[in-house]
């Protein structure tokens, strides 16, 4: 289930953006923490199973969302679950999904694997 980023699972949050190359930095990841915290245009979810094994984040700029972020638990990878997040993304958005170069590859591999389905 996707849920909205809480200030409670910040530890959770910084976890799972950890797995990610960019975000490796202590710095950087707070850096990015406090910006979904703090700008109302960058939104982050947690994918939750049994426990929290997922994270997604957004920014939104003129009725376009971004994917900045998204990162399953290496325990969890190759089971669906960055697929199934981005799935549930788009049906709350009000608006189209772009990758940013980060995220390019993943999210034009699930838009094709959806098209070859």
């Amino acid at each position: 289930m996707l849920i909205p980023y809480k200030t409670t699972n910040q530890k959770i949050a910084m976890g799972l953006l950890s797995f990610m190359p960019k975000e490796k930095d202590v710095r950087k990841l707070t850096k990015t923490m406090e910006r979904y915290e703090n700008d109302p245009d960058w939104k982050l979810y947690l994918w939750k199973e049994d426990d929290f094994v997922g994270v997604l984040g957004i920014s939104v700029e003129d009725k376009e969302a971004f994917l900045q972020h998204l990162c399953v638990n290496p325990s969890h990878r190759r089971e669906g679950i960055g697929k199934t997040m981005l799935q549930e993304l788009m049906k709350i958005l009000p608006c189209d999904l772009k990758p940013t170069k980060d995220t390019k590859s993943f999210l034009v591999a699930c838009v094709e694997e959806e098209k070859s389905v």
